[in-house]
C-alpha cells in the first residue's frame, strides 16, 4: 500500500516557541555494534533468549541516528507514520520491518500514533555483512524513541548519563527490535539472559563494566573484512533454523556453562583461558550453521586462512591474541593494550592482505549509547 505523507498540525497560537517538543522535535543518538564473545544463537517467545550471551561494547563500528517528529492533523492509528533514509537515500529493504517495529513500539509509548517520524541513520561499517548493524540501529533507534517519549511528556530529555531505569528501559525495548541490540547500551561489555548473575534477566542486558580485570578494561577489536556485501542467510533465519537443529539443547547447556566460566575469567584476568573459550564459542556458532537444515557456511577461504595466521603468529609471539566471529564471514581479532605495537605489525604484514580491497575497522571497547546533544 503506497503512503502518504501527512500534514503536520498547524500550531496553536498559544504556542509560540516552535522547540515546542508536543508539536516537533528532534534528537540524535549513536549506538554501537557490539562483538559476542558466549554466542546468542536461537530465540523463543518474544525475542527472548535461547542461551545468555556476554559481549564486548565496541566503539568505532557504529549507528547514528536521529529522529525528528511532527505531531500530525489527523492522528493515525493502524500504523506509526514514518519517513527512514540510510546516508540521506531511501532504503525501502529497510522499511518493512522498521514497520513493524514502530508499531510494536505504539504500545510501549502510545503517542507515537499521533506523530510523523522522520529517521535518518547511517553507519561506520558495512551493513548486513556481520557486523551486528542490527545491534547498533535498533538500540540507536530505541533510545531516540525513548527520548521522544520523555520529552513529548513534559519531562526532561534523556541525560547522556543514562540512569539505570533508563538505560534498562532501552535495553529491552531495542532487544525487541534485534536481540543482540540490547547488550549495545553497555560500556565495555554486557551479560544478557537469566544466569546466577546478580539482576540478570532474558528481558534486558545488564552492564559488566563494574567486574571487569584491568586486562579486560581497554581490549582491542581489529575487525577484518573479508566481504564487505550483504551475508548469504540472515541472522533472524540462522535463529529460526536452530528450532530444529540436533544439537540445539546440548548447545544451550554448554552456552550456559561457558558464561559461568567466562565471567569468572573476566573477574581474574585469565588471558590464556579467554582465548581458548573465545575462539571455541566461534567455532561453536558456525558449527551450529553448518548442522541446520538445510545447512550453510558464512566463513570464506580468506576466513579461515585469517584464523590460522591468528594462531600461528599467538604461538610465535606468546601473545593472548585470539580470533572471535559473528554470523558472517568477517574475522574479529581481539586482543589487550600491551600487546598493540606487535599486533598492528602483524596484522599489516599478513591479514591486511586477506581483506576485502585491504579494509579493517581497528577497534576497541567502547562507552556504550552515547546522546548528541543538539
Amino acid at each position: 500500500m503506497k503512503k502518504t505523507n501527512p500534514t503536520p498540525i498547524d500550531m496553536p497560537e498559544e504556542i509560540t516557541d516552535s522547540t515546542d517538543a508536543r508539536i516537533q522535535g528532534t534528537c540524535t543518538w549513536i549506538s554501537p555494534s557490539n562483538i559476542a564473545l558466549v554466542k546468542y544463537w536461537g530465540k523463543k517467545h518474544e525475542q527472548l533468549p535461547c542461551n545468555p550471551s556476554i559481549s564486548f561494547t565496541l566503539n568505532h563500528a557504529h549507528t547514528r541516528t536521529q529522529l525528528s517528529w511532527e505531531l500530525l492533523t489527523t492522528p493515525r492509528r493502524e500504523h506509526v507514520a514514518f519517513e527512514f533514509t540510510f546516508h540521506g537515500q531511501r532504503k525501502p529493504e529497510f522499511e518493512q520491518r522498521i514497520q513493524r517495529y514502530l508499531d510494536r513500539m505504539s504500545s510501549e509509548i502510545p503517542e507515537l500514533s499521533n506523530y510523523q517520524l522522520h529517521i535518518d541513520s547511517e553507519n561506520t561499517f558495512p551493513h548486513s555483512s556481520g557486523i551486528a548493524s542490527s545491534a547498533s540501529a535498533m538500540s540507536a533507534l530505541s533510545a531516540a524513541l525513548v527520548d521522544m517519549d520523555h520529552q513529548i511528556r513534559g519531562l526532561e530529555p534523556i541525560h547522556p548519563d543514562l540512569s539505570a531505569d533508563t538505560a534498562q528501559w532501552i535495553s529491552s525495548l531495542s532487544r525487541l527490535g534485534s536481540g543482540s541490540a540490547c547488550r549495545s547500551i553497555f560500556p565495555h561489555a554486557a551479560l544478557w539472559g537469566q544466569t546466577s548473575f546478580p539482576d540478570s534477566s532474558d528481558l534486558y542486558a545488564i552492564g559488566l563494566e563494574h567486574i571487569l580485570h584491568p586486562h579486560f578494561y581497554h581490549f582491542h577489536d581489529a575487525i577484518l573484512l573479508v566481504d564487505q556485501g550483504q551475508k548469504a542467510v540472515s541472522s533472524s533465519a540462522g535463529h529460526e533454523l536452530m528450532e530444529n537443529n540436533p544439537y540445539a539443547t546440548i548447545r544451550y547447556d554448554e552456552a550456559r556453562s561457558n558464561i559461568e566460566k567466562l565471567l569468572d575469567i573476566l573477574r581474574t584476568g585469565a588471558l590464556e583461558e579467554f582465548v581458548l573459550l573465545t575462539e571455541a564459542e566461534a567455532l561453536s556458532l558456525h558449527a551450529l550453521m553448518m548442522a541446520s537444515s538445510p545447512g550453510y557456511i558464512l566463513m570464506h577461504p580468506n576466513t579461515i586462512e585469517i584464523i590460522h595466521r591468528i594462531r600461528e603468529f599467538r604461538t610465535s609471539s606468546g601473545l593472548p591474541v585470539c580470533f572471535t566471529l559473528d554470523a558472517g564471514p568477517n574475522a574479529h581479532l581481539l586482543y589487550p593494550e600491551f600487546a598493540r605495537k606487535k599486533v598492528l605489525e602483524f596484522i599489516q604484514a599478513e591479514l591486511v592482505p586477506l581483506c576485502n580491497e585491504g579494509r579493517w575497522i581497528d577497534d576497541h571497547m567502547g562507552p556504550g549509547i552515547q546522546k548528541i546533544n543538539q
